[in-house]
C-alpha cells in the first residue's frame, strides 16, 4: 500500500520535477509523524499517572482546623491516626478534620516530633475502615523524579493536587525540596511518588520577600523522619506537646525579651538554629504582644546581610525584611494582628553567613483608627456583592476587585467591614500571585484585616470576598 502511494503520488508529479524531493521528504515526514506519535503516547501515560496517584491518595487527605491555623494532613492507619506538622497544631489540642468526602471529625492531638522536628499525630474519634495513605521505603527518593503534593492551600481549596519534581535532596536534614506548587494551607499535607507513596510531608515555602505563596521552591520532612516519627508514637514515646516552636529545629534555646527593652547582643555562627527553607543561620526571640500594637523590629549587624522574621502566636509568618533598615540592615513595621507570644527570628539573607549583630524590638503605638484624618487613606470604597459582582470560580463566591499603588517598605492596613454577610479579604500583586488573605478579624468577628509591610513599588490588587457563595450585601472597603 506504502508503495503504491509512492508510485502514484510520484507518477503525477514528475512533470514537475518533484519526485525526488517527495521521495526524500516521506521518510522525515513518517518520522515527525512517529515522533508525534510517541508524544502523545508519553502525555496520555503522564496523564493516566496523575489521575492514578490522585485517585488512590486523595481520599486519604484531610484538611485541619486548629483555631486561627489550617492546613493539610494524611490518614495513616484505618482508624484514623493523621501525620501533619505542628506547627499547624501546635496551639491546639482539640482539631477538627475535615475528611475528603466533607464529614467533620473532632481528632485529639496526640503527639509531637522531638527536637522541634515539624510533625504531630492526630487521632480522630470513632472512626474505622478509613482510606490511608502508604509511606515509600527508606531512602527511595532521587532527584528528578516526579512529585505530587495534595493538600489545602490557603484553607479553602481542599484537595487541590500540584504536580512537580524533586529538585533536592538533602539527607543531613532530612528534607526534601520540590518544585511542586505549595502553598500556606499546604503545610502537613503529603508529598507522593508515582506509586501514590508518601515521600515525605510538606513543610515550609522559601518567600523571601515576605508572606505569600509559593516560589517554586518548596520543602517536605523525607519518609525517613516521618517513618522515625510513627515509630515513636506507636510505642508511646513521642512528646505530648510541642517542645518548642517547631519552625525553629535545633540549635539555641528562644530567649525572651521585652518591648522597649535594650537591644539585645547577639551572634549566628554553626551553633545557631538553622532555617529549613534555605539553611541559613538564625536566633530566636519571643515576646508578648496585644492586639492592635504597632511594633519595629530592629536588627543591625557589619559582619553580615541581616534578615528579621516574626512569627505570629500559631506559628504563622506575619512578616519579614531584609535590608529596610540601610546598610544590610533589618527593620520591620508592623501592628499586631492578635495578642499572644510572638517569636521573632534574627536571621541572615544568604546560608552560611555568620557574625554578630543587634537586636531590638520597641512599640510605636496602634494601628490608626478610624477616626484619622484622611490623608492616612490610600484607598475607601463602598461597594456591594450582588447579582452584577463577578464570580470567584474556585468556590463560586461573588467578589470586587480594586487596585492601589504603594511602595516597598510602607506599613499598610487592609479592612473589610460588612454586617450583612462574612467577609473574605485577599490581596495580590501585579500578577495575581497572592500576597496574603484574611477570613475573619476574630472568632466573633467576621470583618476582615490585613496589616502587612508592602514588599515592592506598584500596583496592588485588593479582592473583596464573601467566605462562601451566599454571601450577599454591602461593605466598606478601608486601604490606610
Amino acid at each position: 500500500m506504502k508503495n503504491s502511494l509512492i508510485r502514484h503520488v510520484s507518477s503525477g508529479l514528475l512533470a514537475t520535477g518533484l519526485c525526488a524531493s517527495l521521495l526524500l521528504d516521506l521518510p522525515g515526514l513518517l518520522t515527525s509523524q512517529g515522533r508525534l506519535l510517541t508524544q502523545t503516547a508519553q502525555a496520555q501515560t503522564e496523564e493516566e499517572v496523575n489521575v492514578r496517584v490522585y485517585a488512590e491518595a486523595s481520599p486519604a487527605v484531610v484538611s485541619i482546623e486548629a483555631g486561627n491555623s489550617t492546613g493539610s494532613g494524611s490518614i495513616i492507619t484505618p482508624d484514623g491516626l493523621v501525620l501533619t506538622n505542628a506547627h499547624v497544631v501546635s496551639q491546639a489540642q482539640q482539631v477538627t478534620v475535615v475528611l475528603a468526602d466533607g464529614r467533620r471529625v473532632p481528632g485529639e492531638v496526640v503527639a509531637f516530633g522531638e527536637g522541634g522536628l515539624d510533625l504531630a499525630a492526630i487521632q480522630l474519634q470513632g472512626q474505622r475502615n478509613l482510606p490511608t495513605v502508604e509511606l515509600a521505603e527508606h531512602s527511595s527518593v532521587q532527584v528528578g523524579q516526579r512529585a505530587f503534593a495534595i493538600g489545602n492551600p490557603f484553607g479553602q481549596f481542599q484537595n487541590t493536587l500540584t504536580i512537580g519534581i524533586i529538585s533536592r535532596v538533602d539527607p543531613n536534614r532530612g528534607l526534601l525540596q520540590t518544585d511542586a506548587s505549595i502553598n500556606p494551607g499546604n503545610s502537613g499535607g503529603p508529598l507522593l511518588d508515582s506509586h501514590g507513596e508518601m515521600i515525605g510531608v510538606t513543610s515550609a515555602i522559601f518567600a523571601p520577600t515576605g508572606p505569600g505563596g509559593n516560589t517554586g521552591i518548596g520543602f517536605a520532612i523525607a519518609v525517613d523522619r516521618v517513618q522515625s516519627f510513627l515509630t515513636a508514637v506507636r510505642d508511646g514515646t513521642a512528646p505530648r506537646t510541642a517542645q518548642q516552636s517547631p519552625l525553629l529545629g535545633g540549635g539555641r534555646e528562644a530567649q525572651r525579651i521585652t518591648l522597649g527593652a535594650p537591644a539585645v547582643q547577639g551572634r549566628l555562627d554553626t551553633s545557631s538554629s538553622v532555617l529549613p527553607s534555605d539553611g541559613s543561620y538564625f536566633d530566636a526571640y519571643t515576646f508578648e504582644g496585644q492586639q492592635g500594637q504597632q511594633i519595629v523590629i530592629e536588627m543591625a549587624s557589619s559582619d553580615m546581610n541581616a534578615y528579621v522574621i516574626l512569627l505570629e502566636p500559631n506559628g504563622d509568618n506575619l512578616g519579614q525584611d531584609d535590608d529596610s533598615g540601610g546598610n544590610n540592615n533589618a527593620r520591620l513595621v508592623t501592628t499586631l494582628p492578635r495578642s499572644g507570644i510572638y517569636t521573632v527570628l534574627a536571621n541572615t539573607r544568604l546560608a552560611g553567613e555568620v557574625g554578630s549583630y543587634q537586636l531590638g524590638v520597641s512599640t510605636q503605638g496602634r494601628t490608626p483608627s478610624a477616626g484619622t484624618t484622611s490623608s492616612s487613606l490610600i484607598l475607601q470604597e463602598q461597594g456591594a456583592l450582588g447579582p452584577n459582582s463577578p464570580v470567584w470560580q474556585e468556590d463560586g463566591s461573588l467578589y470586587q476587585e480594586y487596585t492601589f499603588q504603594g511602595n516597598q517598605g510602607q506599613q499598610v492596613t487592609i479592612t473589610m467591614e460588612s454586617g450583612e454577610f462574612d467577609t473574605y479579604l485577599m490581596l495580590f500583586d501585579e500578577r495575581y500571585q497572592i500576597i496574603d488573605q484574611n477570613n475573619d478579624v476574630s472568632p466573633q468577628n467576621t470583618n476582615s484585616t490585613l496589616v502587612l509591610t508592602l514588599p515592592y513599588t506598584g500596583t496592588y490588587r485588593v479582592v473583596a470576598n464573601a467566605l462562601d457563595r451566599s454571601g450577599r450585601g454591602r461593605f466598606q472597603l478601608t486601604v490606610r
